[in-house]
């Protein structure tokens, strides 16, 4: 499993996961999807108006014998991740109104710190055939962080308000399922009854991880995770205690072509941004001292002094303190209030500092 004491990165282990991440480095993984067993206690089978049967989840591996032994399988897992997760790492997990609210209480119990819960709202979900229910049209995602108070985990914000047309990224998510050429068949039928849409994944680990992350599925199923990980230039463990499922994740990865380095970034956070002083656009000349700055519709003004403070009518002090004190309100972002003139034009002296930090990058 590991070598010198390092994982060997990008394979599938066969067996029991507990097994298996016993046998891991602690503090190893940066990242954890997990999608364990629902334990539906399905009672008999689900037919179609049509009386066809419907395709369900009825394998072994999602057979508990009762609440308490779910709970004790939940409790060991997720205690088995706690220990290979970095201080600073995430986990993902996710479940239906069948497990979720048992495996969230259990999180809450090992100390891990809940960040969000996310509403996947299927496009295509399946009916309620026997009209006795509302259609079960979602399934909710846990995300947390084994950090006190959750600090220090990767949220990739800019990345995700990108992926929105720039606007925050809610926690409703509306995706379809996992259909058509995306699915994976075994003679005919589909081969895993609950494979996860590439979509869904593509979201997780952009948001909360970074390329060269190594990401840990404890059931990896057909390795939705695995492909999406190696398409967008993150690292993976996948553990699969059936072959046949672990034989179709193999070849199905084998088949992903990862991006090129450069295509795999994101939008940086602005906090992760190094911090560029005003100062230091005056040092470099890019703002020279006795120069004016105006807000952009010219209603201010404000002159720069040789040491990046400014001065107007209303006093002196920083581009943020005398932006607020033109303007008479309690506090003000002098990056974005403050222009300068070149050529007749206006334009923000934010632009100067993204100068500096690119080449700073």
């Amino acid at each position: 499993m590991a070598k010198n004491g390092k994982i060997v990165r990008n394979r599938i282990f066969r067996g029991d996961c507990l097994e298996v991440m016993a046998g891991l480095p602690e503090a190893s993984v940066d990242l954890v999807f997990a999608d364990p067993p629902y334990n539906l206690q399905l009672s008999g089978d689900l037919h179609r108006p049509n009386n066809s049967k419907v395709d369900g989840v009825d394998e072994d591996w999602d057979q508990f014998a009762d609440f308490a032994s779910y709970d004790a399988f939940t409790r060991a897992w997720l205690g088995a991740a706690r220990r290979l997760l970095k201080p600073t790492g995430g986990l993902w997990v996710i479940g239906s109104y069948h497990n979720i609210f048992r495996v969230g209480a259990i999180l809450q119990d090992l100390g891990f710190w809940i960040l969000n819960d996310v509403v996947w709202r299927k496009t295509n979900p399946m009916p309620n055939f026997r009209g006795k229910r509302f259609t079960n049209a979602h399934e909710t995602l846990i995300w947390c962080t084994p950090a006190p108070n959750g600090k220090g985990y990767t949220f990739n914000y800019e990345a995700m308000k990108a992926l929105n047309e720039d606007l925050q990224m809610r926690s409703d998510w509306l995706l379809p399922i996992c259909s058509g050429d995306e699915r994976l068949k075994r003679d005919g039928r589909k081969a895993h009854p609950t494979q996860k849409p590439e979509a869904l994944l593509h979201r997780v680990l952009l948001a909360s991880s970074r390329p060269g992350d190594l990401v840990l599925d404890p059931f990896f199923g057909t390795g939705t995770t695995g492909a999406v990980a190696k398409r967008l230039g993150r690292d993976y463990l996948g553990i699969e205690a059936d072959a046949d499922y672990a034989e179709m994740a193999q070849l199905r990865i084998a088949g992903v072509t990862p991006l090129p380095a450069e295509d795999a970034e994101v939008t940086p956070s602005k906090r992760a941004q190094p911090r560029i002083p005003f100062g230091w656009l005056v040092e470099r000349g890019l703002l020279t001292p006795g120069a004016v700055l105006y807000d952009s519709r010219r209603r201010y003004a404000a002159r720069i002094r040789a040491d990046g403070s400014l001065v107007s009518e209303q006093g002196g002090g920083s581009i943020h303190q005398v932006g607020a004190a033109v303007q008479g309100a309690p506090a003000c972002n002098g990056w974005t209030f403050w222009c300068f003139e070149e050529r007749g034009r206006l334009l923000p002296i934010d632009l100067l500092r993204q100068k500096l930090r690119a080449e700073l990058h």
